[in-house]
């Protein structure tokens, strides 16, 4: 049957359609405008459908359906086209006009469109097959798409403050700000936007294209999970539409939704039964920003100031201005906020959330690799095909214990996640080579600066593990990593050591992940009540140090 369903509806706010004459007061500004289709009360109802809109099946008249073969264009192509690009969103400039010379999209961090690394030090590795190897299995763990800001963040407090003094009939923005006269706050709340759903449906289309003949080693259908937010399961969903087409996909895998809520285990959201990813500890990451924020926006905070007379500008609203323009552009297509700011601060912009990651949410966090570890065992539950017995991390015991609902078997794994849970995995397994230039200084931006968010968890972010037999075999013989189309060094893990194609054997990968796994203290450093401070304590594993 052909199904077709409604949008959950939402409170519908005043548009505002008049224009305020620059100079004269606006009494509006940074009001929230909404929007919700199909209108209230309307959707497709089973009469109409069943007597006029039948679907392609009760049509008929398709025309010829031979399938063609299955792509591996992962192994067989000469060479693989990059993720470059965001279309159909509009590049902004800098206000120092730097034009194509630098390219704003890029500083946005976890706020920015995934586009390829082009290497994590492995210099001419493409993550292509190595000549002679065959694909026997692949892992993708992926973030989801672009998504409206977070509940009762920066942005909407900037917009609620500006509509608070607009309320007065006092606010008058002039020179570059005079668009905030006639600016209203249009951003829903954390669910995907248009372009993030673009963004997972072309990421299934690419997989495909990929990594689709390993289809055929299935007997039968995949099982593949991902957690119960709203913006989880579309992006889900989205990636299965693409992976399978949008006539199949519903019949040709099972979606397995773990619940994302405190009380229930979850590797693909372990914050919640993690304490210290919800206290003081978890907060270290914030405070960073925040010391970095005050030297870095202090230029712009007495360069727009003057264009906001009577209103109290501070560095958070600068702050906040500034993160509305990624978020307004991902979900509006354009933001005249991007143009505010220069070179220079969109450069501190990124390390501003470079830090917060670092220190929140990566190797810089004594609880992070605690909230890692669950999926690292889960991997190596599928690698060795040996079902969890034990159960002392974020691993659902309920769910591993059935080979429904976590089959170890399948050439094809797909994990829908956080940016924040793909942080904290990364450190889990050890891939040192992205901590290797140091604790993050709270003050400038370091020479040697390895840690880039946007390189490890953009929007539509990738970690794909590709499990080969070197020379071509059925029997795998090494594993390989790629983040965001770089290939990852494992020379972090024991045993591995350098690889100029990024391989390490299997069976001393498995090894290494089992140490991990020994090494990282689950109970103490998510539940112990320790402190860490950012001007004492420095570590780049994601562990508390013994």
């Amino acid at each position: 049957m052909f199904l077709l369903s409604a949008f959950v509806s939402a409170a519908v706010a005043s548009q505002v359609s008049a224009a305020v004459v620059s100079g004269k007061a606006s009494s509006f500004a940074g009001s929230t405008s909404t929007f919700q289709f199909p209108p209230a009360d309307v959707t497709a109802t089973a009469s109409l459908i069943d007597s006029f809109f039948p679907d392609a099946s009760e049509v008929g008249f398709a025309g010829p359906t031979p399938t063609g073969d299955e792509a591996e264009s992962i192994a067989t192509a000469p060479a693989l086209s990059p993720v470059k690009g965001y279309f159909p969103l509009v590049r902004p400039n800098t206000s120092d006009k730097k034009g194509k010379a630098f390219n704003v999209v890029d500083s946005w961090a976890n706020l920015s469109p995934m586009q390829s690394v082009r290497s994590f030090g492995l210099d001419n590795t493409t993550e292509k097959i190595p000549e002679g190897c065959k694909l026997n299995q692949v892992f993708l763990l992926h973030r989801h798409g672009a998504r409206y800001p977070t509940s009762g963040s920066s942005p909407a407090t900037f917009a609620a403050n500006v509509h608070a003094a607009a309320g007065n009939g006092t606010f008058v923005a002039t020179g570059p700000l005079e668009f905030l006269n006639t600016w209203t706050y249009k951003l829903g709340a954390e669910i995907l936007t248009p372009f993030g759903r673009e963004q997972l449906f072309e990421l299934g289309i690419g997989f495909r294209v990929k990594y689709g003949d390993l289809l055929k080693n299935f007997t039968g259908l995949p099982v593949w999970r991902t957690t119960s937010e709203e913006r989880m399961v579309d992006s889900a969903l989205h990636f299965a539409a693409g992976f399978f087409g949008v006539q199949s996909y519903q019949s040709s895998y099972y979606q397995l939704i773990e619940i994302e809520q405190d009380g229930f285990n979850n590797t693909l959201a372990p914050y919640d039964q993690c304490p210290n990813a919800n206290n003081n500890i978890s907060a270290l990451g914030g405070e960073a920003t925040a010391a970095w924020t005050n030297v870095y926006l202090v230029d712009a905070q007495k360069r727009l100031a003057p264009f906001l007379p009577g209103f109290n500008l501070t560095i958070s609203d600068v702050a906040a201005m500034q993160t509305l323009c990624p978020y307004e552009t991902v979900a509006l297509g354009y933001s005249a906020f991007c143009d505010l700011f220069t070179e220079e601060e969109w450069k501190g912009f990124a390390y501003g959330i470079d830090l917060d990651f670092w220190y929140g949410d990566g190797p810089g966090n004594p609880a992070v690799s605690a909230q890692g570890i669950g999926w690292v065992q889960e991997l190596v539950s599928r690698l060795t095909q040996t079902t969890i017995t034990t159960f002392d991390t974020t691993v659902n015991g309920t769910l591993v214990s059935s080979n429904i609902t976590f089959p170890l078997n399948q050439p094809i794994f797909v994990d829908a996640t956080h940016d924040t849970v793909i942080s904290a995995i990364l450190p889990a397994m050890n891939f040192t080579s992205l901590a290797a230039g140091g604790p993050l200084p709270l003050d400038h931006i370091p020479e040697n600066h390895t840690y880039k968010v946007r390189e490890i968890s953009p929007f539509a972010s990738r970690l794909v593990g590709q499990v080969l037999s070197c020379p071509a075999s059925d029997t795998p013989t090494h594993i390989r990593w790629v983040l965001n189309d770089g290939v990852l060094p494992q020379t972090g893990i024991n045993g591995c050591g350098e690889d100029p194609n990024g391989l390490c054997q299997i069976d001393t990968f498995i090894a290494g992940m089992k140490q991990r796994i020994e090494e990282v203290d689950f109970d103490f450093d998510c539940f112990a009540n320790y402190t860490f401070s950012l001007a004492n304590d420095t570590i780049t594993n994601g562990q508390f140090p013994k």
